[in-house]
């Protein structure tokens, strides 16, 4: 079996970056350490947990979102419509495959796109963003843009939901790139108030003591 450290440095020979296509590589080769299988316990954790007012109504999204796991599991917990997208093909292609043998109770609703986030536009805001180790895997220099486009697709008074991991020693090497929760805060500047920020008490294996859930509202 091949471990996570291997699969991270495999990961790194295959995607390139600056070149997105790279990461349909990774998929197709299945070299994919950040997906869990199953929805993040801290995702969950957050919205059963009631400390934040959800929507039960509305629209999310959720960049990066591989195989859709919390996608699914967004519609599922807060009946939201949610729109899951990922530069990779591939990746879309197993996530509607995946959604497949689902069902999501009404009125949720899941649909998977592909595409490039950083041109991402939509005519309606969401009240959800959900953002689970794609903010880790653009190279740093485009963290501001990563902002400027959350700054754009979340509503006033709409949630972003950042689950920060890997929380780990400082490094340059990347994907997975260097983070900390200061690291979204400077980027997001003022447009967003911090109203969540903690360890989980329920983390996977791999990632217990390396990651917290962070809760931004759109002021």
């Amino acid at each position: 079996m091949v471990t996570i450290p291997a699969q991270m440095d495999q990961l790194r020979l295959i995607v390139q970056s600056g070149e997105p296509a790279t990461w349909d590589a990774a998929w197709q080769a299945n070299v994919t350490p950040w997906d869990a299988g199953t929805h993040q316990p801290p995702l969950q954790e957050v919205v059963e947990s009631g400390v934040i007012n959800f929507p039960r109504h509305g629209q999310a999204l959720v960049p990066g979102c591989g195989m859709g796991y919390d996608t699914i599991y967004l519609a599922s917990a807060l009946n939201l419509k949610v729109l899951g997208t990922d530069v990779s093909e591939t990746a879309i292609e197993r996530a509607r495959a995946h959604l497949a043998t689902n069902n999501i109770p009404p009125p949720g609703e899941v649909s998977f796109e592909a595409g490039d986030f950083f041109s991402f536009k939509s005519e309606d805001k969401f009240d959800v963003v959900y953002d689970y180790t794609f903010f880790v895997a653009i190279p740093p220099k485009r963290r501001v843009e990563w902002a400027q486009q959350m700054i754009s697709l979340v509503k006033p008074g709409g949630y972003l939901i950042t689950l920060v991991w890997p929380i780990e020693p400082q490094s340059e090497v990347g994907p997975p790139f260097f983070v900390r929760v200061e690291h979204y805060a400077e980027v997001l500047g003022e447009a967003f108030e911090k109203v969540f920020d903690k360890a989980p008490e329920t983390s996977l294996p791999r990632h217990v003591g390396k990651e917290r859930i962070v809760v931004w509202k759109r002021v």
